[in-house]
């Protein structure tokens, strides 16, 4: 009779195995998009470990250990292998580069890769926050994290949200397009903020970040998409605006769920509004209740929330401390406590997010 056990252990341990894997891909991922080797393999490529140093400024022989991995890891072509490794000559295929080196595809997941390397570097920090029951607040992950969570929505809030999601909701569309005032609170680099206003040349977009780097980078950000004139971007706490008001729409994207006083913020979003106005949160889309194993979606965003969300919440006090897994019950109690009468799932597709507005009791 067949050993279940050994079976079943050998199997687990053929899932961690590869999961130790797919992190070594991760970091060494990050660490080839930082010193911009992607970046120079297609636009030069192909080339040798010594041509890429040269292109990169980088030392010879970690371009060659690095190039080598690259290649037996499946990341990176390789034209002859059976090359001396001096002559031996390496590059990125379209799919590689769609995934690693274009920044305008929603396919480019280069930046969740920086995501986790800024995490991993923080896991002292993190195991003193779980023992203690404190915080890594966000500001300590650095600029790496900032950049790498901003640039992996970038693709989807310039594309996507002005051309599929927004056009979706007709209502909503037919009110941006006539011109309306819209408020996109955690706006982060403003690439949500950016890609309304490139999508809706008759509405003007006001941001609203409390992380000041983020907004200096919406600043340029904005300038740079030509929608400098159409666009400003305020460094306030959301819940604190009171000056603020006559917005069509109410945004916010993916960042509720981090929010240590989620609560004060909606409520700050409804009186932003118009009478007639529409509060919108976008967040993650994973399901309704916990039923153990999870799909890669939920995988996903509960590893964000060991690693970054939750800890990031916990440094503030007092806290309600979300996490990334918000369902959507969680936010149907916090938008009922923020004097909104229910939420309303949009019909807008997507896989790792949905969409909801916020209902008034008017309706």
């Amino acid at each position: 009779m067949e050993d279940l056990t050994n079976t079943s252990t050998d199997a687990f341990a053929e899932r961690i195995f590869s999961s130790v894997l797919g992190a070594m891909d991760c970091l060494t991922i990050a660490l080839g998009d930082r010193l911009g080797l992607y970046d120079a393999l297609a636009e030069h490529g192909p080339l040798t470990a010594e041509e890429l140093s040269r292109h990169a400024e980088i030392d010879a022989r970690y371009a060659r250990e690095w190039l080598e991995q690259q290649a037996v890891a499946g990341l990176v072509d390789v034209a002859r292998p059976a090359d001396s490794g001096e002559s031996r000559q390496y590059g990125v295929n379209d799919a590689q580069r769609a995934v690693l080196c274009d920044r305008s595809l929603e396919s480019y997941l280069t930046p969740l890769t920086q995501v986790l390397a800024a995490a991993g570097a923080q896991l002292d920090a993190l195991e003193t926050a779980y023992r203690t029951g404190g915080g890594v607040g966000w500001a300590s992950y650095g600029p790496r994290m900032r950049r790498g969570q901003a640039d992996a929505n970038r693709a989807l809030f310039l594309t996507s949200l002005p051309e599929v999601w927004l056009p979706a909701v007709p209502a909503l569309h037919e009110r941006l397009t006539e011109g309306t005032r819209v408020a996109d609170v955690g706006c982060g680099d403003g690439w949500s903020s950016i890609g309304i206003a490139s999508g809706y040349p008759a509405s003007t977009v006001d941001g609203f970040d409390l992380d000041p780097d983020s907004v200096a980078a919406a600043h340029v950000n904005a300038a740079d998409h030509g929608v400098a004139d159409r666009t400003t971007f305020r460094c306030v706490d959301a819940a604190t605006v009171d000056d603020a008001h006559g917005y069509g729409l109410v945004t916010a994207f993916e960042c509720v769920h981090d929010m240590p006083d989620p609560v004060s913020v909606l409520a700050t979003m409804r009186s932003m509004a118009e009478p007639d106005g529409w509060v919108v949160v976008v967040d993650e889309r994973v399901p309704e209740t916990f039923t153990g194993s999870g799909d890669p979606v939920e995988q996903l965003m509960y590893g964000y929330s060991v690693l970054v969300c939750l800890p990031d919440g916990m440094s503030h006090q007092p806290t309600r401390a979300t996490g990334t897994v918000m369902r959507p019950e969680v936010l149907r109690a916090y938008a009922q406590e923020a004097g909104f009468a229910d939420i309303e799932v949009l019909p807008i597709e997507n896989e790792v997010f949905r969409a909801y507005r916020l209902l008034t009791p008017a309706h």
